[in-house]
């Protein structure tokens, strides 16, 4: 049974600055107004996703960001896809320890913006391409030599992972980074990776190369409703001292 506990924000000081209350309040928000949003804002978005961590500095990232409400309605039979696929096998259930009416409450908000997709004031498809490995022969060696020859072995059978996951390390912190400015700046937003049930469409639809990858579509509007706190698993619960 997972147990919640809903997030109070505190009053920000020396030990809890105020980031902690954004964090803190920072709600998956699907129900968007309409209304438009200025360039120079999604700018502010897209230089907090550039501030984050990418790894070895490669900083191969791309952000798509459609406005254009005749792509964003091209677009919206494609998420109705995804959206209905997802309802119908993951999302049919809700997760142990939800409760049924919050869960339902959830799946209606999601149904919400399904329905109103094509109204989306902004949509951000965050990119990413991967270099090709450089190796050569005295480096794989060396390579061997510092994991071992069955550490080694492992890892390449598991090499399509390892890559997914190092990709996704240099995606996700400036994601991360793009939801929280968003909440600092009052806008609603909040991260999915359905798209990828149709990736080559979405990609095929605004012009994304075959070789970039995509890894979310987020969608971003003034919110309709209020931020309020998050409810997540107590901290006791999820911390392993030490060791597992």
């Amino acid at each position: 049974m997972i147990t919640t506990t809903t997030t109070s924000p505190a009053t920000p000081s020396a030990a809890q600055p105020a980031l902690f209350d954004t964090m803190s309040t920072m709600r998956a928000m699907r129900r968007l107004k309409p209304d438009p949003l200025p360039d120079e804002l999604l700018d502010q978005l897209i230089q907090a996703a550039v501030w984050g961590p990418s790894g070895g500095n490669m900083q191969r990232y791309e952000y798509v960001v459609v406005t254009d409400p005749a792509v964003m309605a091209r677009l919206a039979p494609l998420w109705k896809r995804c959206v209905d696929a997802y309802l119908a096998t993951t999302g049919k259930h809700g997760p142990e320890g939800m409760p049924e009416a919050a869960y339902r409450r959830m799946v209606a908000a999601i149904e919400y913006q399904r329905d109103h997709f094509a109204e989306t004031p902004a949509l951000v498809i965050p990119c990413y391409r991967m270099p090709e490995l450089q190796t050569d022969d005295a480096g794989v060696q060396a390579y061997v030599a510092a994991l071992g020859p069955d550490a080694a072995a492992d890892l390449a059978q598991t090499q399509e992972r390892f890559t997914a996951l190092a990709e996704g390390s240099c995606v996700y912190p400036g994601v991360q980074n793009l939801l929280l400015a968003a909440r600092g700046l009052g806008l609603a937003a909040n991260i999915t990776i359905w798209h990828l049930m149709l990736e080559a469409e979405w990609k095929e639809t605004l012009g994304i190369p075959a070789d970039m990858r995509t890894f979310a579509a987020i969608p971003v509007g003034w919110p309709q409703g209020n931020f309020g706190p998050v409810r997540r698993r107590p901290v006791s619960e999820v911390v392993h001292r030490n060791g597992w």
